[in-house]
């Protein structure tokens, strides 16, 4: 049976391994150790407490100037058009992501990946606005986040919504907001009848949703965010009484008044008319139980898990944390609810590339060059170059482009869901990852041998960072490099193959403890890189690296 029984004790390194991997893309060895000695509860609390932002917003050029909050200076020198400034919001968010010590941008993701735009859906300033949209909901209440990403600007125009008026309707995002973001499309039960909406309840929402539309920025700023937001249009609004459907208890939503006020009381009317209903809170339960546990959701889960979650999310009026707080020390998302603790969640997803490449960049500690001093090198070089083009979107992940309105095909289309992530087309892009880090340059054609702004010294962040205890045995390095980088520790097999054929390449253990004992005395690293890179290559190739 399931369980949503909290874990009891400590969460030991295992546990606080796989909890950090799967809630934040920040995963270093230190922070593992840090939470082994804490409750599941002590340690929920402190990755989901909102950490600050390293920088508030994207900085420009050599001068370091912000353009979006507070509008740039007049004497500022930017690019004469606007789309080259997103590489630097892009950028600035990954940054960001890189440096969050707790769970924030792993939930604003979940919020992107369901409340899906594009990078290209408004302008620098109206896609910065999105994304401070997501952080601004992320540990928030999702039914009021759902309600303010109808007048995003981004998803204004992404999904046509700024083209939805009482004359000319357009159901685009009225379907989207219906399958998407909130309620799902269950099975069909008739022509145009989707059993938890149909085809009318589309045109009827679309009616709903008419006359809002993009507002220039700062000239629109919602009262709650603070953030600048579309508004409502009332000249452009069907003021009419809408009738729903059966499913939705044939509720008729009416205006109280024939102007901009009235347009948000019938937009809240209809949000609280769909969440509601029983599918609404089971559908968002789902999905994060997709982006957290495992993609496989089987009757006895869909019982035990996903029916009390949604009670849990209903009886907080669908704030997040309750439920994730619920899920996340649970028996179950520990796979201690059954008589095999290693069969079902640990090492059940494969890595998305932006889990990949982060949490490899947290490991090993790489130095990101500074926004300020080196604000070319840190927003184009390195995140432009290296992180958005060469580790993500060559191995299958265009970030902030996803494919179509439903996201990254990776986290919802069954049956395959993340095997997208590990495929033909990815895997050379995925199996770069160690050659970037270790040769510091872009590893692709062209300008393979291009610097991308920083280099992973192997032998120095081994000998420095205090990531192993004793590094000068062979034994101890190896087996603490594959405790905290495979989600699972190796059997005696697998850990004999990394340590005698490829760390140790056949030599005894001696030889190993002399080079490295050389290395420190005199700063040479040239022969224990050679078995060092080895390792690291074997470690990142691995089936089991690939998991978490």
């Amino acid at each position: 049976m399931a369980s949503l029984n909290p874990i009891t004790g400590v969460l030991n390194t295992r546990r606080a391994a796989h909890f950090l991997r799967r809630t934040t893309f920040r995963y270093t060895r230190k922070r593992v150790d840090e939470l082994a000695a804490l409750t599941a509860s002590e340690a929920f609390q402190l990755l989901f407490t909102p950490a600050p932002l390293k920088v508030e917003q994207p900085l420009y050029g050599t001068n370091a100037v912000t353009w979006i909050n507070p509008p740039q200076p007049p004497s500022a020198i930017l690019p004469a058009e606007d789309f080259e400034l997103r590489r630097y919001v892009m950028g600035w968010w990954v940054n960001e992501a890189l440096h969050d010590i707790g769970a924030g941008h792993k939930m604003e993701f979940f919020l992107h990946q369901y409340l899906s735009v594009t990078a290209e859906s408004g302008s620098t300033g109206q896609f910065f606005d999105y994304l401070q949209l997501l952080r601004w909901g992320a540990f928030g209440n999702f039914k009021k986040m759902v309600t303010k990403i109808v007048l995003d600007n981004c998803m204004l125009n992404y999904i046509n919504n700024n083209l939805n008026f009482v004359n000319n309707p357009n159901e685009n995002f009225a379907r989207e907001f219906l399958e998407l973001h909130t309620i799902g499309k269950g099975d069909i039960a008739g022509p145009g009848d989707y059993s938890t909406y149909t085809e009318e309840d589309i045109v009827q929402a679309a009616r709903v949703l008419t006359g809002f539309g993009n507002a220039q920025r700062h000239l629109n700023v919602d009262a709650e965010t603070t953030i600048p937001s579309g508004k409502g249009f009332p000249q452009s609004h069907d003021f009419m009484p809408k009738t729903f459907s059966n499913r939705f208890n044939s509720t008729i939503i009416s205006a109280p008044s024939n102007d901009a006020a009235g347009m948000v009381a019938e937009l809240d009317s209809f949000v609280d008319m769909i969440f509601a209903q029983e599918a609404t809170a089971k559908n968002i339960c789902r999905r994060l139980y997709h982006y957290f546990v495992t993609r496989k959701i089987s009757a006895e889960v869909e019982t035990d898990i996903i029916t009390p979650l949604a009670q849990t999310f209903k009886d907080n009026n669908f704030e997040l944390l309750p439920v994730l707080s619920q899920l996340l020390q649970s028996q179950h998302f520990f796979d201690e609810d059954d008589s095999s603790a290693t069969d079902e969640i640990f090492g059940a997803f494969i890595k998305s590339p932006l889990d990949l490449s982060l949490q490899a960049l947290t490991y090993f500690e790489l130095p990101i060059p500074d926004p300020i001093t080196e604000n070319e090198k840190h927003y184009l070089t390195f995140y432009n170059g290296a992180v958005l083009e060469r580790m993500l979107s060559r191995t299958g992940m265009d970030l902030f482009y996803p494919p179509d309105v439903a996201g990254y095909p990776g986290y919802y289309q069954d049956p395959v869901f993340n095997r997208q992530f590990f495929n033909s087309a990815s895997i050379i892009g995925r199996y770069k990852l160690p050659e970037i880090l270790l040769t510091g340059t872009y590893a692709w054609v062209p300008s393979p041998d291009a610097p991308i702004g920083t280099k992973l010294d192997f032998a120095k962040w081994i000998k420095d960072s205090g990531n192993i205890s004793a590094p000068s045995d062979s034994y101890v390095l190896v087996q603490e490099l594959l405790i905290y980088l495979f989600p699972e520790e190796p059997d005696t097999d697998r850990f004999t193959h990394f340590l005698d054929v490829v760390f140790l390449n056949g030599l005894p253990p001696g030889d190993w403890t002399y080079e490295w004992d050389n290395y420190v005395a005199t700063g040479d690293d040239t022969e224990v890189s050679i078995p060092l890179r080895r390792l690291l290559n074997a470690i990142m190739y691995a089936p089991e690296y690939q998991l978490f």
